[in-house]
């Protein structure tokens, strides 16, 4: 049993197991650069920034910097979201502007307008199934899904009652529409790189 696993095992039996007991233990561990953390339902996921993935949220960076301003898009930060021990560090969020942190300074799922997910293999289910999930019960208007696998990315808009209501997929190439959304763009996809 590792260090970090003991003293997860011994917050639980005590009731004290919070995300942010979780996150300052990860802090302590030695997590090499380039490795992105974070917690979906209580699990730890620990996943290699690949290039390719890398160049696909830096494009999406990109077109959304024609919309939100520098401080109001980000990748890879934590944000707290509904249901058990969601601290998730998504690869492109973009918040509202005159987004305010909470009392801890942190991030409030409450201002994200648009989360991005470039998917990796080792880690495909979880933006599939608990992240959606949690962004859908967490109203963020707009959930895009990027797979550089299958070239394709599936849009999941009109959140209500913890689902998503509205859900396409189209290829690379093809635009993403959000002009009916709060992001109010189009992205284009032709430039998407494939794994």
């Amino acid at each position: 049993m590792t260090v970090l696993e003991d003293r997860i095992e011994m917050a639980e039996s005590s009731g004290e197991l919070t995300l942010d007991a979780m996150f300052e233990w990860l802090e302590k561990m030695p997590v090499p650069e380039g490795i992105k953390v974070e917690i979906v339902g209580g699990n730890i996921y620990m996943s290699p920034q690949r290039h390719t993935h890398w160049r696909i949220i830096f494009k999406i960076l990109k077109q959304l910097s024609a919309r939100y301003p520098d401080e109001c898009l980000v990748s890879d930060v934590r944000i707290d979201f509904p249901g058990h021990l969601n601290g998730f560090a998504a690869d492109v969020a973009a918040l509202a502007e005159g987004f305010e942190p909470d009392d801890k300074g942190r991030l409030r799922y409450q201002d994200v307008e648009f989360v991005a997910e470039v998917i990796s293999k080792s880690t495909a289910r979880k933006d599939y199934e608990p992240k959606k999930a949690a962004y859908a019960a967490a109203e963020v208007p707009v959930y895009l899904i990027v797979n550089p696998y299958t070239g394709r990315w599936h849009l999941h808009t009109q959140p209500k009652g913890g689902e998503y209501h509205c859900e396409i997929t189209f290829g690379f190439g093809d635009e993403v529409d959000l002009a009916g959304t709060p992001v109010g763009l189009v992205l284009k996809t032709d430039e998407f790189p494939r794994d």
